[in-house]
């Protein structure tokens, strides 16, 4: 529907965040105050105590450069921060008949973490959004080849004609039954009491049919007779070894796939791509590409949302307001893709592992926008097709809404989807472009990141886009361990891509503006912020014992810089996090679980990704569990802390809070045997420091010796750091 010039309104609108002017005040400050403190290193390192104090001396000094550094790099994600906003009623004024189609892709690899009852209720939500729905079509990708998924998802096929038309007459959110009827303990109102129990029961039955399968690990006979998909199994080997399984259980284009009350069904789709023990499959990247391939033929929907299995729709409106960045007269021929923030139903009241992120999300991601486009996080994302398949910008580019497939006329369903199948082949990205430069990259962890900044490097821009109501939610690791490998696994992927070809710097050089590269740099060197943040923790207490000070005395004027740092950025940090809805509690977590990362998973991840860049190891894909037993469920709820693991990580963390623990009582006695007026004016910044890891480590000590629960620390550990402890102090540095 074409607009005049004058009668032009825009689909969305930019508006710049306010405070800039303070900011950058504050930061010119910090700058000056970071600049003072080099000055003073530079001109106090140690000269007549021999080389040990002088060595530990330039070592803090590099750790400093290196948080300063790193300070420097974050400014570029709080210097020009943009918000977006969106006006969905001018849409469906011009564009309700000619809305673009849409195809959802769902990626799972293992029913054992990621169970077929929570695959299906994000499945359910998606197919619910309040849009046409012979324009949608979702697609199930199952790497784990698993009978338990297929029967699943024809469970969801049958009920979701019953939960479509009850989602759309009642407009249900969050559109997912088991979000939904949890969170729901009785109807809105007296016209939907009569659905609401029908279907909460229909519900409820179907989950119970499918948790008996997943005990079982089979499908019923009788099922497997109903429905030809289930052959297919009979020549599966493996879920590594198998040929590809693609079955189109509610095609869309059948005037018979209509709902309980006659309206048309989105098509559905299952599909696990073939695989061999002999050929690389790329883990989700080749998923999503093998998806990318088959829908294509089946739906060929000119815009594209891809989820996490565990992130269901949580607002009917996401897809419209995607489009409103996609379909804009003037504004949208330079967006590529439309990122939404990640949401979890299961965070605590003061989100005890710091999984809200709450200022990546809240601050940052809207910075990054503002640099020229954020990040693309890998779930959440609506993207174009014809961009995701590695279109290069160009002037006047404009994209034709209509839908073509390669569905022949009169061609039964059966003889489509065999000759669909190929597009799945574990053979079928050998000697192409696809991982390259179409669809999704293959070669990093982090194969998300490296599409959006090849997607940036041509040309193009994305934008963030956070609404009042969240758009997706998942579910949080709800243990220590976990949180802290799934950490470990982003940075050390985001450290390969910055050691490889694919670096902002080098692929970005002349493609995307300075302060964009610095923000992608920013998020690839979380990594290396541990090392540093290690040797911080456990020298200054080392040496507070020694005898040996690494800070200005109380009486110095060099104690400003440190006092000024500390103070001003501290007060900083709690103001942001408090303006971005958070409590003083959950932001001591949030610095709590930062601190664990940094000294746990990056370094960690900068020792591994070390290693496989020498070729000593290879790259490996972590799914994060989605689910735990009751009694862990029941001390998270309640904010314990769940160790429970004998894990090189926590014996990391529980080594440097003896340490700390050690140091501190050492230089209390100390200064109670001997006590003199200038040693608090001598050691009281590393008297400070090693208390604030004391008391960030508080959940640590009662782990170790009160709590008797099975979260508790295993005692193996304890002693384990006791031994790294005592030979800490036994090393001649000390």
């Amino acid at each position: 529907m074409a607009i005049a010039k004058d009668e032009y309104l825009p689909l969305f609108e930019t508006k710049e965040a306010k405070g800039r002017v303070a900011y950058r005040l504050f930061a010119v400050s910090m700058l000056l105050a970071i600049c003072m403190v080099v000055v003073y290193r530079v001109k106090h390192v140690p000269t007549g105590e021999g080389t040990q104090g002088r060595w530990v001396w330039i070592g803090i000094f590099v750790a400093e450069l290196w948080f300063s550094l790193s300070w420097f790099i974050q400014q570029s994600l709080r210097w020009n921060p943009v918000y977006r906003y969106t006006f969905k009623d001018r849409l469906s004024h011009r564009y309700e008949k000619e809305l673009p189609g849409v195809d959802i892709f769902i990626c799972t690899a293992d029913p054992q973490v990621e169970p077929p009852i929570m695959v299906i209720n994000t499945v359910l939500s998606m197919m619910a959004y309040d849009y046409p729905p012979e324009k949608l079509s979702v697609y199930l990708s199952d790497d784990g080849g698993s009978e338990l998924m297929f029967y699943a998802m024809l469970e969801a096929a049958r009920f979701s004609k019953h939960w479509l038309p009850f989602c759309k007459q009642f407009k249900v959110e969050p559109p997912s039954p088991a979000a939904y009827f949890s969170g729901q303990s009785h109807p809105l109102h007296p016209d939907m009491a009569k659905h609401y129990s029908s279907i909460k029961t229909l519900y409820k039955e179907m989950e119970n049919r499918i948790k008996i399968v997943t005990e079982v690990g089979r499908a019923p006979e009788e099922i497997r007779m109903e429905h030809k998909g289930f052959l297919e199994w009979d020549t599966v080997s493996s879920p590594r070894d198998h040929q590809t399984i693609l079955e189109i259980l509610i095609d869309g284009k059948d005037s018979n796939a209509v709902d309980m009350e006659g309206q048309p069904l989105p098509t559905l789709v299952y599909m696990a791509r073939e695989k061999r023990p002999q050929y690389h499959h790329y883990f989700k990247a080749g998923a999503m590409n093998a998806l990318i391939r088959v829908s294509s033929k089946i739906s060929n929907s000119p815009i594209i949302l891809n989820v996490d299995c565990d992130m269901y729709s949580n607002n009917l409106d996401s897809v419209r307001d995607a489009l409103c960045f996609f379909m804009d007269e003037k504004k949208s021929h330079k967006i590529a893709f439309v990122q939404y923030p990640q949401s979890f139903n299961n965070i605590t009241k003061n989100d005890l592992y710091g999984n809200y992120l709450r200022v990546n999300y809240e601050v940052e991601f809207f910075g990054m926008d503002g640099c020229g486009g954020t990040l693309y996080i890998g779930t959440g994302c609506f993207h174009r097709r014809d961009i995701l398949c590695g279109r290069k910008y160009t002037e006047g580019y404009k994209r034709d809404w209509k839908i073509e497939n390669d569905r022949i006329a009169g061609e039964s369903l059966i003889a489509f989807v065999e000759r669909v199948k190929g597009l799945a082949d574990c053979t079928y990205d050998e000697n192409t472009q696809w991982g390259k430069e179409m669809g999704i990259m293959y070669g990093c962890p982090v194969e998300d990141v490296i599409t959006g900044l090849r997607i940036h490097c041509r040309g193009w821009k994305s934008v963030y886009f956070n609404p009042a109501k969240a758009s997706f939610v998942g579910v949080a690791p709800m243990t220590l361990d976990q949180g802290l490998v799934q950490h470990k696994r982003w940075s050390e992927g985001h450290l390969q891509l910055f050691l490889s070809r694919n670096c902002p710097f080098w692929q970005g050089h002349g493609m995307i503006n300075i302060g964009h590269q610095l923000a992608y740099v920013y998020h690839d060197l979380w990594a290396t912020y541990g090392p540093p943040a290690v040797y911080y923790m456990v020298i200054p207490p080392l040496f507070l014992l020694k005898g040996i000070p690494l800070f200005p005395k109380i009486s110095s004027p060099w104690l400003l810089p440190f006092a000024y740092l500390i103070i001003a950025n501290s007060t900083y940090s709690l103001a942001e996090y408090l303006c971005c809805g958070g409590s003083l509690q959950s932001w001591w977590n949030d610095k709590r679980i930062w601190i664990y990362r940094r000294a746990t998973s990056y370094l960690f991840g900068t020792v591994e990704t070390m290693l496989k860049v020498s070729g000593f190891t290879k790259s490996a894909f972590v799914i994060t569990a989605k689910v735990v037993d009751e009694d862990v469920m029941k001390r998270y709820e309640q904010e314990i802390m769940e160790f429970g693991t004998n894990s090189p990580m926590l014996s990391v963390l529980t080594t440097i809070a003896l340490l700390n623990l050690f140091c501190m009582f050492g230089a209390i006695t100390r200064f109670f045997l001997h006590p003199c007026t200038d040693d608090f004016e001598t050691w009281s910044l590393q008297i400070l420091l090693c208390t604030l890891v004391v008391a960030i480590n508080l959940p640590i000590y009662q782990g170790l010796f009160f709590r008797k629960d099975n979260g508790r620390i295993p005692s193996s550990i304890l002693s384990k750091s006791i031994v790294l402890v005592v030979i800490a102090f036994m090393l001649p540095i000390y």
